[in-house]
């Protein structure tokens, strides 16, 4: 029997989505004292490079970070891999480094385990977790608490949006700017502006109701919501959507788009927007379904499902902002197909891998 669709507003994943802009809030108020001190800490250290570890989401939050380290803070930034110090037993050499743990819980056993070797080697060692009390946070030199609030829905939301505007914070401390504060002061409203200019999102989302693959393209800063974007797709909806930046798309998986295929194109204004725009003529040449999100009425205006982003916010701050409309699409997918984005099958809120 086919299921009927579901209100995607009476479920907690989009009550919480929409609690972002108080997170966010929170967030700014009591967490700038810890990442000025972590800030300074890392001054001192003087590090060689940064080392993220991470798991799901917040290996999302890494990749942005590798961004936003990189391009503010001309830092060399890489992504731990756990299972080198678990599974495989041999740590790389962390003595030079700053080792920067993202975990929403702060009890994944394998990302425990890479702050842990930080420690033994001397690395200073810092922690950005929604639970002040975990193994993760009492383990670390430093913790910034998340400050995101219990969240109820398995597929996360504003501890996402909380983690990127922790690295936010933490790279404005490495160097400060009163323009910089005005523009993280400012992403509270601009995330509220989302759920008005996107009131008939349920609406985009019916057409979608039967299709099983995606992809969703994004580049720069925002490769990291491309990322996050699929995996929230997969959790709520069981369908295949793959993540890739505008580059590697052309670089083989471009040969995947047919007639009726759906692809996400994230194109917030920046460095890379006529990157990512300029897929738009191949996707209607093969005669794609198309669903943007962007702030710049042109390029919405050439894709069949428009989803608006606020103007005004900057490129470095644009995946705390583009994420939520890619949320509530994707809550609003689950809805139509009969699904709860609450309950995704087969998984639970904390995972602990090794």
């Amino acid at each position: 029997m086919e299921q009927a669709p579901l209100p995607a507003s009476s479920s907690h994943f989009s009550a919480e989505i929409h609690e972002q802009p108080a997170a966010l809030a929170r967030l700014l108020e009591r967490g700038q004292e810890t990442a000025r001190r972590m800030a300074e800490a890392i001054r001192r250290a003087d590090p060689a490079f940064l080392v993220i570890a991470a798991r799901g989401s917040s290996d999302n939050a890494g990749r942005y970070a590798r961004y936003l380290f990189g391009i503010h803070n001309r830092m060399v930034v890489t992504l731990a891999t756990p299972s080198l110090f678990t599974l495989y037993q041999a740590p790389p050499d962390l003595r030079r480094s700053v080792v920067l743990a993202i975990s929403q819980s702060g009890e994944a056993p394998d990302i425990l385990a890479v702050v842990e070797a930080g420690k033994e080697q001397g690395a200073l060692t810092l922690a950005v977790t929604n639970e002040a009390s975990s193994p993760l946070a009492g383990e670390a030199d430093f913790c910034l608490e998340l400050e995101a609030g219990h969240e109820r829905a398995i597929a996360a939301t504003k501890t996402y949006s909380n983690q990127l505007l922790a690295m936010a914070l933490l790279s404005t401390a490495l160097d400060p700017s009163a323009d910089l504060r005005r523009e993280l002061a400012a992403l509270p409203s601009q995330v509220e502006q989302v759920f008005r200019l996107n009131t008939r999102i349920d609406d985009s989302a019916t057409r979608f109701r039967y299709a099983n693959h995606f992809v969703v393209i994004g580049r720069g800063y925002n490769y990291a919501t491309a990322f996050e974007l699929a995996l929230k797709i997969k959790e709520t909806s069981y369908v295949v959507a793959e993540p890739y930046s505008s580059a590697d798309f052309l670089h083989g998986p471009v040969a995947l788009i047919e007639e009726g295929f759906p692809a996400i194109l994230l194109a917030p204004s920046g460095a890379v927007f006529d990157d990512v725009a300029s897929l738009l003529d191949i996707l209607a040449e093969r005669k794609a379904e198309v669903i943007g999100i962007s702030d710049r009425n042109d390029f919405l205006a050439r894709t069949p499902t428009a989803l608006g982003l606020p103007a005004g916010v900057p490129e470095w701050l644009s995946p705390i902002v583009s994420i939520v409309p890619g949320q509530l699409w994707a809550g609003a997918l689950a809805g139509v197909r009969g699904l709860d984005p609450d309950q995704p099958r087969g998984l639970h809120k904390v995972t602990r891998t090794r």
